[in-house]
């Protein structure tokens, strides 16, 4: 039997759950999924006061070539323990949280079967209940109790749930009310929008979302749904599928081009002339579009974003940045923390493009951050401007690298916070401007005549490895900043040192 607390990912389980990769044996087991199945009704139980025979979850998986397998698997374990289970098929993440905030379902629980944009021999599952994605210890708690529990089958079979058409149909209804078209019901007709799905679980977006609203989605590509994802990684902050909508975009002389990772919760554009809306551009874009409704709201991201972007927010949107740590948990729970202690902020936002905004219940959904790109398109199509408008006076990025070195020791986490304790010795000492309230790493800033730009040195959380991000104003900044770099670093033979 596989070690259950090995398969904790953050707040996801996530595993290998198909051979096919050398060096990657199979550990995500259906045995394994029928045992965090059972978990989680003990654990939804105890979190409810309910009996197992009155929870209902619901269960929905992408387009991974495990999915049946695992959906089956989890079914039994589901059952075993006693709640009634809705299966909802090929849906998006965001969708599945929908089904406990939606009252013609109201589930107990929910669960999406994906692993993101990770390699096709990769499977996960999401969790969710009323309060949202479960937490980090939410997840050690449902291993902990799986462990305890021993494989079971059932007769019993799941009820079909059409919950996408709920989820759409709550979209559609957005955009109407938000654009308030003179046609209502079409309200992007004379809009010309293609989209990417990378043979994810996005596709729905165009049939159900788009097209009944008048949208022209010629040229949208990759809809079918494939889990060996044969045209490119489902990934927004891949450069090959990023190209792959810049070029949709421009051969069909688009309006707009919108990309989703495979189960949705993660969505980057593209504007007519080609320019990239991702990374630091899709969290201003988002921002621009929000700061009329919340004026002087504070934007939560991760901690890679850029001096630019900062600049940006505070200075030509009047919000305020509040740079955070790595992770979509991390910035959500940032986000709600922020709100509850009264200080307004409508948006978390990392710069892989996962996005949840207070309005939408702090859910990460591509498709909702898709929605309120649409309703900004729409309106400024009205009044004769461009979407990109939004954003003209975000500084282009020059030179952005990052790179990943490794550590090579049994107790790489010690070893690393003592590099960054150095690090950042070592930088003020040598007179360098680091930043005050960095949350995760050591973050350097450069305004010099010598030298431009900013850099961050950080520990990751799960692997041997400190990545180094950095982002120069101009050519040849980078490479000034790499021999900063190596000057800090000089004496940590554990490190390989770029």
């Amino acid at each position: 039997m596989v070690d259950l607390m090995k398969l904790q990912n953050g707040s996801d389980v996530r595993g290998v759950a198909a051979e096919g990769v050398e060096g990657e044996a199979v550990n995500l087991t259906p045995d394994a999924v029928n045992l965090i199945g059972q978990a989680f009704v003990q654990w939804l139980s105890n979190r409810t006061g309910k009996e197992a025979k009155d929870i209902r979850i619901g269960v929905g998986h992408d387009s991974r070539i495990t999915a049946e397998k695992m959906k089956e698997a989890f079914f039994q374990g589901l059952f075993t323990a006693g709640a009634s289970v809705y299966d909802c098929g090929l849906v998006s993440t965001p969708s599945m949280f929908m089904t406990v905030v939606f009252p013609e379902f109201a589930f107990d629980g929910s669960v999406m079967i994906t692993a993101s944009h990770l390699p096709f021999n990769r499977n996960g599952l999401k969790f969710f209940n009323p309060d949202g994605g479960l937490e980090k210890s939410d997840i050690t708690e449902i291993l902990t109790i799986a462990k305890t529990l021993t494989p079971a089958t059932s007769d019993r079979k799941a009820e079909s749930c059409r919950s996408l058409d709920a989820y759409t149909k709550s979209l559609r209804k957005k955009i109407c009310a938000g654009v308030n078209a003179e046609d209502y019901e079409h309200p992007l007709k004379g809009l010309h929008i293609v989209v990417d799905a990378g043979n994810g679980a996005g596709g729905f977006f165009v049939d159900q979302v788009l097209a009944p609203l008048g949208a022209d989605t010629s040229g949208s590509q990759f809809l079918e749904p494939d889990g060996m994802f044969p045209n490119h990684i489902p990934n927004p902050e891949n450069k090959q599928a990023m190209e792959a909508i810049r070029k949709a975009v421009l051969d069909n002389h688009a309006d707009l081009g919108i990309i989703f990772d495979t189960d949705v919760d993660r969505m980057s554009a593209v504007l007519p002339d080609g320019s990239e809306v991702n990374r630091d551009a899709i969290i201003a874009m988002m921002a621009a579009i929000l700061a009329k409704d919340y004026p002087g709201g504070t934007i939560v991201t991760d901690s890679v974003t850029s001096d630019r972007l900062t600049v940006f927010l505070e200075k030509e949107l009047q919000m305020k940045h509040h740079r955070f740590k790595r992770g979509y948990k991390n910035v959500i729970n940032e986000c709600k923390r922020l709100n509850e202690e009264g200080i307004l902020s409508p948006l978390a936002i990392e710069t892989s493009g996962h996005g949840a905004l207070s309005e939408n219940y702090y859910l990460d959904d591509g498709a909702y951050m898709a929605v309120k790109l649409l309703i900004a398109a729409a309106l400024a199509a009205k009044e004769g401007k461009a979407l990109g408008s939004f954003i003209e006076k975000l500084e282009k990025g020059i030179d952005e690298r990052e790179y990943r070195m490794k550590l090579t020791c049994e107790d790489f986490a010690s070893y690393g916070q003592n590099v960054l304790a150095q690090f950042e010795e070592r930088a003020k000492a040598a007179g360098y401007a680091v930043a005050p309230n960095s949350y995760e790493g050591v973050r350097i800033s450069f305004d010099s005549e010598d030298v431009k730009g900013w850099m961050l040195l950080r520990l990751s959380l799960h692997d041997p490895l400190m990545p180094l991000n950095m982002e120069g104003v101009r050519p040849g900044d980078c490479d000034k900043m790499i021999a900063i770099v190596r000057e800090l670093l000089n004496g940590f033979d554990k490190l390989e040192v770029i």
